[in-house]
């Protein structure tokens, strides 16, 4: 058995220099399987490569083609330049996570939903919530921006790239401000004075068909921490999802981040996808 990579198709370039190409795995010249990787626009410190999907045929599956097809697709991410790759791996795909263990990978982030009560949850007493107003996310847009970007050179992006994808993606999701539809955000009030916010779509497609209630940041004032504040947002995050119709809230956390990801494992949340990468 001799398991190779063949092109099914040609490179797709962009305009900032990332690239992306399918192949077929292949057996003896047989297609048994098919592997797309791309390569983000690489930075100082070169670029990152991305395993977007890897398939062996059911039939042929547990002989070591997987193996070998992800190690021959990191060997053409290290041709285009990518001095790292990652990839993600459903909560659910027990033999995609043994392989990605084996291979080296490590969770940067995960993905995670919780399924709500039909009954909002009260805030603690001597805590209320009122939504931000134009002022306030005029003085919070460039940190929301410069925080979400810390977060994806976390994921393993370039910093750079991150910049630019956080930029790209605040304005996506926040086009018109606070008059973007959907998208509500709201300080918690203790005392008369603002002691953190959270930012909620009523509606956001987290994985591909699978359309929830998103909370896209969630901060505590550092003055305030270590006082219960993160897990009352959440609980606002919860109101406000209700509120807007929907029975699901989805988020995502870094894993190193072991704070977050308690108070969210504590609150019911539960894994949807993997995020890793591995350096090459």
């Amino acid at each position: 058995m001799t398991t190779t990579l063949r092109p099914s198709g040609p490179i797709q370039s962009g305009a900032d220099g990332a690239q992306s190409r399918a192949f077929d795995v292949c057996d003896n010249g047989r297609p048994v399987g098919a592997v797309e990787i791309a390569a983000e626009s690489p930075g100082p410190a070169g670029g990152t490569g991305v395993l977007r999907s890897l398939r062996i045929d059911e039939s042929v599956r547990r002989r070591g083609r997987g193996t070998i097809a992800a190690l021959a697709a990191e060997e053409v991410l290290r041709a285009w330049g990518c001095t790292q790759v990652r990839t993600d791996v459903a909560a659910d795909d027990i033999a995609g996570q043994r392989l990605t263990a084996a291979l080296g990978y490590t969770e940067r982030s995960r993905n995670m939903i919780k399924r709500l009560a039909s009954e909002p949850p009260a805030l603690p007493d001597g805590l209320t919530a009122r939504p931000m107003t134009p002022e306030e996310y005029a003085a919070w847009e460039d940190g929301a921006i410069a925080g979400y970007a810390e977060s994806l050179v976390a994921r393993g992006t370039p910093q750079e790239a991150a910049l630019q994808a956080a930029r790209a993606s605040h304005a996506m999701h926040l086009p018109q401000g606070l008059a973007t539809e959907g998208a509500q955000l709201h300080h918690l009030i203790h005392e008369g004075e603002r002691v953190g916010l959270v930012w909620v779509a009523a509606q956001f497609e987290m994985h591909p068909g699978q359309v929830v209630g998103y909370v896209f940041d969630v901060e505590v004032d550092e003055r305030f921490r270590g006082r219960g504040y993160g897990r009352a947002l959440m609980l606002q995050a919860e109101r406000l999802v209700l509120a807007a119709g929907d029975s699901r809230l989805g988020l995502h956390v870094v894993t190193a981040n072991s704070p977050a990801l308690r108070l969210y494992e504590s609150l019911g949340y539960e894994p949807t996808r993997y995020n890793l990468a591995k350096p090459l």
